[in-house]
């Protein structure tokens, strides 16, 4: 028994006792190891590793490097800093792969961004990890408290300045649909308590506590994660999944980026869409249904309105009773010269255009230049498409169908924001996501976004449907359950009814509040035992 103790407090002392670049090494090391959690590997008991493994290195730094504030703050900071980097640079890495589609212009750039993204996004873990080192303790609530602020720092991260919730911890999960159910509840930010929380629980087995206490916190991190996975089986295996009296047909043609806005290849690549939009019925199509013909993000590889009887022959694909939505770049005249926008259109079977949407939320440094004067000094422009950058739209809003369905259009990097639907005044039918994920080839880029977009429509209950040029297309139920789909550079057609939406979900009534609530109160407890010498916690 001694020897099988001895082997138990290992890896704990590994953590506790490292120094210098060991330390160092272990924090981003853990951090890198937990992108393993995300899409496309999914694997998500690394995380009662990583977790753990982290706290313990917190409980050792904290413990050797002084119980001053400043001197807490610093040593939580920089530790989350190099957990966050390894975490962002394991999951970012993929972004390089934009940057070598026009290697000629761009590849220079590469390992500015890919370390540069990482950097940055680091910092947001950086300040949560310091918060909870300054009020860090040898308990059970440490690991609560790091949950909290985790939380907190992952809702930061998507909200200041434009936002960037992307690989927020709670995806760590979402490979799982029955864990993920609980986004339903709690959104994603309320996942990433979750899962930190549960994930990090194992660390307390390795504390100077008597035996009974630390089974306890273990216990009751045990009953959150059945109560949790409970919740989501319940909720999946009851559902019965109706589908309304729309069809849909996604059109994914799987073309090269390097070969999407050459001008000898337009009119093969728009007979592209037309031959697959007019090709016989196929999956679970119903013959003689209102139909809505899907094409992804800027799909069209010239103006729209601009190309003289474009929008005739697509009405004369569509025919009857059909209707498309398509990605497409849109043009006005502007004060300063010509305006662009990345918009969707939705065109009629006789080939009007019945409605359009411009995208609200751009991509930093992909369809606009931050600080564009300051970094075009440096030979810095926009890599997304063949114009200097585009405008962005004045709010997302819902557009119909001559069905008399609505769908919120999420134009590509839009469908990673939690909260989207509440944003808007009306109710949509269901979530339309476009988008053109060429640009990151076949790397963990497509299979993240897609698992994002998808949470979408557990957190909201509404079904999605989704048209990416080179995949992963698909129609998604509003349980996050996947009706059918195309995988990455599979050209090919998505035919399938379209599920009904279900009832509102508790997410859509509070949103993110209820996680808020939790984190700040338990922020702010750990702040009350810290600084109350009468406290009994202390």
């Amino acid at each position: 028994m001694h020897w099988l103790t001895q082997r138990l407090t290992i890896l704990p002392n590994t953590f506790l006792l490292a120094w210098g670049w060991q330390r160092r090494f272990l924090a981003i090391l853990c951090g890198a190891l937990t992108a393993l959690a995300l899409p496309p590997f999914g694997w998500s008991p690394v995380l009662l590793l990583t977790f753990p493994c982290f706290v313990w290195l917190l409980d050792g730094a904290l413990e050797v490097d002084g119980q001053q504030n400043g001197a807490r703050f610093r040593t939580g900071f920089f530790l989350g800093w190099l957990f966050g980097f390894g975490y962002f640079l394991a999951g970012l890495w993929w972004i390089g792969a934009a940057f070598l589609v026009e290697a000629d212009r761009f590849a220079w750039l590469l390992p500015f961004a890919v370390l540069a993204m990482p950097a940055g996004l680091a910092f947001f873990t950086a300040l949560g990890v310091a918060l909870a080192a300054l009020l860090w303790s040898d308990q059970f609530r440490r690991i609560l408290l790091l949950a909290a602020c985790l939380t907190l720092s992952d809702w930061v991260r998507g909200h200041v300045l434009t936002g960037f919730p992307w690989n927020a911890f709670g995806y760590g999960v979402s490979g799982n649909l029955a864990l993920a159910q609980t986004a339903s509840l709690f959104g994603v930010y309320g996942m990433t308590f979750l899962v930190v929380a549960i994930s990090a629980a194992p660390a307390v087995l390795a504390d100077a506590r008597p035996a009974g206490q630390r089974l306890r916190a273990v216990s009751l991190a045990a009953v959150a994660f059945v109560a949790a996975l409970t919740f989501g089986f319940v909720r999946t295996w009851t559902a019965d999944v109706e589908y309304t009296s729309l069809d849909v047909r996604i059109v994914q043609p799987s073309i090269d980026q390097k070969d999407k806005w050459r001008p000898e290849l337009r009119d093969e690549i728009f007979q592209t869409y037309l031959d697959m939009t007019e090709a016989p019925l196929g999956g679970a199509a119903r013959v003689g249904q209102p139909r809505l013909v899907v094409w992804p993000e800027s799909a069209l590889p010239f103006l729209l309105t601009q190309e003289p009887g474009a929008l005739f022959r697509i009405g004369q694909a569509l025919g009857d009773n059909t209707e498309l939505v398509t990605g497409a770049v849109r043009i006005e005249a502007g004060t300063n010269g010509p305006v662009y926008f990345n918009s969707v259109y939705v065109v009629g079977g006789d080939g009007t255009v019945k409605g359009i949407y411009d995208k609200v939320r751009l991509v930093p440094f992909g369809e606009y230049v931050p600080f564009k004067t300051l970094l075009e000094d440096i030979g810095f422009t926009n890599i997304a498409g063949p114009i200097e950058g585009f405008e962005a739209g004045y709010h997302q809003r819902v557009l119909s169908t001559t069905e008399d369905f609505s769908f919120l259009p999420l134009i590509c990097y839009e469908a990673i924001f939690p909260g989207v639907v509440s944003a808007t005044p009306d109710e949509p039918s269901f979530l339309l996501n476009v988008t053109n994920d060429a640009w990151f080839g076949r790397t963990p880029g497509p299979y993240q976004h897609f698992a994002q977009a998808r949470m979408r429509s557990i957190e909201t209950g509404l079904p999605l449907v989704r048209a990416a040029n080179t995949g992963i297309s698909a129609v998604v139920d509003g349980y996050g359950a996947v009706v059918d789909e195309l995988t990455v550079f599979e050209r090919g057609i998505v035919d399938a009814g379209l599920p009904k939406q279900l009832g509102t979900t508790i997410y859509e009534i509070f949103g993110d509040v209820p996680a808020l609530i939790i984190s700040i109160t338990l922020v702010g407890f750990a702040i009350f035992t810290k600084y109350n010498r009468h406290s009994r916690y202390n």
